[in-house]
C-alpha cells in the first residue's frame, strides 16, 4: 500500500524571491504554507549544479583521493575525485535529468577522474543518486565507482582548482574517516557504497 499521497506532509509554496540569481546559483526566499494551514517564511533554498564522485582504485587496489582546500571548513580536505555536471545553456545549476542540456553523468565522472588525476578506467559502476542536501538544494550527487584505473596523462584542472593527488590503501581511508580527516558526508557514503559492492 502507498501511503505517500495519505500523509499530507508536502509544503505548499506560496511565493518565491530570486535573492541571486545568475549563471552560478540560484539562491532564494520563500514563504510555504504547512500542511496544518500555517505559513512560514523565510525558507532559504538554492539550486546548484548536479555533480559526480568517484571511488577510484588504481590497478594495485589503491584508492585515488584528492588533498584541496573547502572554503566551507576553512580546511585542506581529503575526499575522492569529483566534480559538476557540465551543462551547455551556461548556467551552473539545473537538473542533469535533462540531456539537452546536461553532460551524461557517466561520461562527467569519466571526465572528471581524467582531469583531477591524470588516471581513467574502462571498469565503471554506477552506485547510487542521491539528493546532493534535500534540505535545502535541488541538486544530485551521481556516484560511481571506478577500478583498474591506469595513468594515463597529468592533470588537466580548471583556473579554480588547486589540488594534490594522493593514494590510499583501504585500511588507510578507514583511518582517515575515523579520524574526521575524510570530511565530505557524501565522500564517506561513497566509500562505504563501494566497499559494499566490493564486498
Amino acid at each position: 500500500m502507498n501511503t505517500k499521497n495519505n500523509e499530507n506532509l508536502e509544503w505548499e509554496e506560496i511565493s518565491t524571491e530570486h535573492i541571486v540569481q545568475d549563471e552560478w546559483i540560484d539562491f532564494r526566499r520563500s514563504a510555504y504554507r504547512f500542511p496544518d494551514g500555517s505559513v512560514f517564511e523565510p525558507y532559504y533554498s538554492y539550486s546548484r549544479r548536479d555533480y559526480v564522485v568517484i571511488a577510484a582504485s588504481d590497478e594495485e587496489g589503491r584508492y585515488l583521493c584528492v588533498r584541496q582546500y573547502r572554503q566551507g571548513i576553512g580546511e585542506v580536505t581529503t575526499e575522492f575525485p569529483a566534480g559538476g555536471i557540465e551543462r551547455s545553456d551556461g548556467r551552473e545549476y539545473g537538473s542533469g535529468n535533462d540531456p539537452s542540456v546536461s553532460e551524461d553523468a557517466l561520461e562527467a565522472a569519466k571526465r572528471e577522474l581524467r582531469e583531477e588525476t591524470g588516471y581513467v578506467s574502462d571498469q565503471w559502476t554506477h552506485l547510487i543518486t542521491v539528493p546532493s542536501n534535500a534540505t535545502l538544494a535541488d541538486n544530485y550527487a551521481y556516484v560511481f565507482m571506478a577500478e583498474n584505473c591506469r595513468k594515463s596523462g597529468e592533470q588537466n584542472l580548471d583556473e579554480t582548482e588547486f589540488l594534490n593527488v594522493r593514494k590510499y590503501t583501504p585500511d588507510e581511508i578507514e583511518d582517515l574517516i575515523e579520524q574526521g580527516s575524510f570530511q565530505q558526508a557524501v565522500h564517506v557514503m561513497t566509500w562505504l557504497l563501494a566497499r559494499r559492492r566490493k564486498g
